[in-house]
């Protein structure tokens, strides 16, 4: 299904997306220099920097429904075919990506030697599914670290694109502001 334009929710979550990856990147950046003494702040740094990646992971989710059910614009065909092939290529692997990185996380976290419980914004504890392994959390944690620096590069090329089509007079970022 073909739509006139993004709907209010799907602008919405794409802004919100949007502010949290880089955001919950630099808080996973800060957390790991955080000193271990005192405690307190690296223990809160971990769980809210897992806890915006499990937002994230549910925003995304949430995204992924409403355009499956309501369908996205149709392409702007002034665009080259290579252009619009190349827009979609990035768009899957970001959402790809979107999924990949928090469940790298989470999957982290539940391995890792130290054990330390996740818990959604101090409120809710999500038991980890994995038995701490030094090997696996040592994969997992690079793999996280790798895939999430890609997803915010890729995301930085997707808004340099989107300010570049702006510029050009093309209707990309309205859209996607406006609706």
């Amino acid at each position: 299904m073909s739509e006139p334009g993004w709907s209010r929710a799907q602008r919405r979550l794409h802004w919100a997306v949007a502010l949290l990856v880089p955001l919950t990147l630099a808080l996973g950046f800060l957390m790991v220099e955080l000193p271990w003494r005192p405690l307190a702040p690296k223990f809160l740094a971990y769980q809210f920097h897992k806890s915006f990646g499990v937002v994230v992971f549910l925003l995304v989710l949430w995204r992924l429904v409403l355009r499956w059910r309501r369908g996205r614009p149709a392409e702007d065909v002034a665009l080259p075919a290579w252009q619009r092939r190349a827009a979609g290529l990035v768009h899957a692997v970001m959402y790809g990506l979107l999924l990949a990185v928090p469940v790298l996380g989470y999957l982290s976290a539940a391995s890792a030697p130290a054990q330390v419980p996740t818990m959604v914004f101090l409120l809710l504890p999500v038991p980890h599914v994995l038995a701490p392994d030094e090997a696996r959390f040592a994969l997992l944690r690079a793999l996280h670290l790798w895939l999430a620096v890609g997803l915010v590069a890729l995301a930085l090329g997707h808004a340099l694109m989107a300010l570049r089509h702006h510029a050009m007079g093309q209707p990309v970022l309205r859209g996607m502001w406006r609706g």
